[in-house]
C-alpha cells in the first residue's frame, strides 16, 4: 500500500472542528470538502489536487472527534502523514478508508510542495524531493485490508455482513 503525492504542511495540534468546520454541517455531503480548513486556511481546499498528501505535526485530529477524516477523503487528498494523530481520528481515518501513518518527527523532513512517498505494511516513509527518509508506524494487516476495502462498510458489505 504505497502513497504518493504531493505535500501540504500543517502544524501542531489541528483540531476536528478546523478539519470538518460547523459550516459544512448545513451543506450536502458532496459540498462539505469545500468548507475543510476554511477557518485557518481560506480558499486551501481548491488548491489540493486528488492524491496529495498532508503532513502534519503533533497530535493531528484532536478535539470534538467531528469526522474529519471523511472529508479529507471526499476531497480526493491521497493520505497523511503526522508526527502523531489523535487516536480516535486514526481510527477514523481507517474506518472511512483514508490512508493515515504515524512516524515521529516526520514533518521535519519535509517542506510544502514536496513529494512524498509511504508505504503503510511496510513504514517506510521517502521525500522524493530531497531524498529524506524516515521509518514510520505501519498498519497492521486488518486496517490494511479495511482501507484496501475502502473503509469498515465497504469492507463488512464485502465479506456479507451487511448488505450493500
Amino acid at each position: 500500500m504505497i502513497i504518493k503525492g504531493k505535500v501540504w504542511k500543517f502544524g501542531d495540534d489541528i483540531n476536528t472542528d478546523l478539519i470538518f468546520p460547523h459550516t459544512a454541517f448545513r451543506v450536502s455531503p458532496e459540498e462539505q470538502p469545500r468548507y475543510v480548513f476554511s477557518d485557518n486556511r481560506p480558499g486551501w481546499s481548491a488548491s489540493v489536487g486528488r492524491g496529495d498528501i498532508i503532513v502534519a505535526g503533533r497530535n493531528f485530529g484532536t478535539g470534538s472527534s467531528r469526522p474529519g477524516a471523511v472529508l479529507l477523503k471526499r476531497l480526493g487528498l491521497g493520505g497523511m502523514l503526522s508526527d502523531s494523530m489523535n487516536g480516535l481520528f486514526f481510527r477514523n481515518c481507517i474506518g472511512y478508508g483514508f490512508p493515515a501513518m504515524q512516524c515521529a518527527g516526520v514533518s521535519a523532513l519535509f517542506d510544502e510542495g514536496d513529494v512524498a512517498e509511504f508505504d503503510l505494511t511496510s513504514g517506510e516513509i521517502r521525500n522524493l524531493t530531497s531524498g529524506a527518509t524516515a521509518l514510520g508506524n505501519p498498519i497492521s494487516r486488518s486496517m490494511a485490508e479495511t482501507l484496501e476495502a475502502g473503509g469498515i462498510f465497504e469492507l463488512l458489505t464485502q465479506k456479507g455482513y451487511i448488505e450493500a
